[in-house]
């Protein structure tokens, strides 16, 4: 189970199990984590946790949250992330440890079953799924053998990293940012853009927005989202 250590000045004075769907941090007695901090707000922040992926929001902070010393208002947490709130730190470990790949931490969303900061939940992504394929079976490969593919990032600190589609509903992205989902449908491979809380709209391919319909993805096809720009890639 992933957990949050508190160090205040330089020393260890909390260690907070994140077994709740959503942890707030604070001053105020209402929090599941109550600090003693002027700088910190009555209600600073908090973690939301979905399956073993943990999601970081500000809540209207005065004095702001920070990851890794940089000010955040929604935030995929990444094993050894330190995230500061006024003279605390709280040190974020995974339960997956830093030996799981960056990229799928970051950018895989896992299948949930509430829909929380700006996260959608699975039917969410189903819904979107339908509505753009017309198919109330989405996500399922109609029993035929595919191909098997991947996605390669091609930009950004992770470039080089791969992932494997070999489900039938694969979720990337961040939320807030950009989200879609892959399906590895009967007659092929899929995008479809989900929309999430305050995102950028559609992710592209090939330079070209991919709008609200299903968009076939062909061998060497580019696709950018969430700043991020990925090549899909049958491999047999």
């Amino acid at each position: 189970m992933a957990k949050l250590i508190l160090r205040q000045k330089g020393k260890k004075t909390g260690e907070y199990a994140l077994d709740q769907d959503k942890i707030t941090i604070g001053r105020g007695p209402d929090n599941v984590i109550q600090v003693d901090d002027r700088a910190v707000s009555g209600n600073h922040a908090a973690v939301i946790t979905i399956l073993s992926d943990s999601f970081l929001e500000d809540l209207g902070s005065t004095n702001g949250t920070y990851v890794n010393g940089k000010v955040v208002k929604k935030h995929a947490l990444a094993d050894g992330d330190i995230i500061t709130m006024g003279g605390c730190e709280f040190h974020y470990q995974s339960d997956q440890g830093a030996g799981e790949d960056e990229f799928e931490r970051t950018m895989v969303i896992s299948p949930g079953r509430k829909a929380a900061a700006g996260i959608p939940s699975m039917d969410n992504v189903q819904e979107a799924v339908q509505q753009a394929t017309g198919d109330k079976g989405a996500g399922a490969d109609g029993g035929k053998k595919l191909p098997a593919a991947k996605l390669q990032v091609l930009s950004g600190a992770n470039a080089g990293q791969e992932m494997q589609l070999n489900k039938p509903l694969t979720t990337v992205g961040r939320p807030g940012v950009q989200v879609a989902a892959i399906t590895r449908r009967g007659e092929g491979y899929t995008i479809v853009y989900v929309p999430s809380a305050g995102d950028k709209g559609a992710p592209s391919i090939n330079g070209k927005s991919i709008g609200s319909t299903a968009q076939t993805l062909n061998d060497n096809d580019v696709i950018e989202l969430a700043g991020v720009k990925m090549g899909f890639f049958v491999v047999e």
